[in-house]
């Protein structure tokens, strides 16, 4: 049995997280969870975190971390077999002590994005607020304009996409994140990337996971090699 592999991607808003996230998951064989998918699956199945959860999602508030995490831990601990990416989690300090107390990740991406490209790339962004399929206007636009592909429903865009909010939004994903990043800087896991063209950073990605990810069988009980 090879070893387990855990890894998080951290980026702002905008950076191609969901993109490069998902080629991981193809070409790695991770299973790519996605923090917006078990808020909207605990919201929809009426669960005691996801009541919680929608109690702040309503009020167009941030969920606090002790939500956070008392909606994605306890998913964490059903997967100790297998090897997968976390996006969106943790997003603060407090959030990767949480996760820490019950898993050690091997690998932590992040994302670099300069200002300018995150401001025309949010500003073309437009949603599928029940499902969450986000498509951009400028390369990855519907195919009926102004309706999901799948259902056909409506596509909305967010206010904090706007570029009158994107600032604000910007410079508090800086402020929380950088005590996250000084932490795995820390324990010799974080690799940053910087670009503006997520095909350009895919490769260098693809590379660090190749000689990262272990595909040699190792002993089921050895303890978790630091990246």
């Amino acid at each position: 049995m090879a070893k387990l592999f855990r890894t998080a991607i951290m980026g702002p808003p905008g950076s191609g997280k969901g993109t490069i996230s998902k080629r991981i998951a193809q070409n790695f064989g991770l299973q790519y969870l996605s923090s917006g998918h078990f808020l909207r699956e605990g919201i929809a199945a009426n669960t005691e975190a996801g009541v919680l959860v929608k109690s702040y999602v309503e009020r167009s508030m941030l969920v606090p971390d002790h939500v956070m995490s008392r909606l994605m831990l306890p998913r964490l601990e059903q997967l100790t077999g297998h090897s997968w990416l976390l996006d969106g989690f943790p997003r603060t300090l407090a959030q990767a002590k949480a996760l820490n107390d019950i898993c050690q990740l091997d690998l932590v991406i992040s994302l670099n994005i300069p200002f300018e490209t995150l401001r025309e790339r949010l500003s073309d962004r437009w949603v599928h607020p029940a499902s969450g399929r986000v498509y951009n206007m400028g390369f990855n636009p519907p195919r009926v304009q102004g309706r999901d592909d799948a259902t056909g429903e409506p596509l909305i865009q967010h206010a904090d996409d706007r570029p009158e909010a994107l600032q604000a939004r910007l410079r508090h994903y800086k402020d929380v994140a950088k005590p996250v990043i000084n932490l795995y800087k820390s324990q010799g896991i974080l690799y940053q990337f910087s670009g503006t063209d997520t095909d350009r950073i895919w490769p260098y990605i693809s590379s660090l996971l190749s000689t990262k990810i272990p595909t040699q069988p190792l002993n089921a009980c050895q303890p978790p090699v630091q990246a």
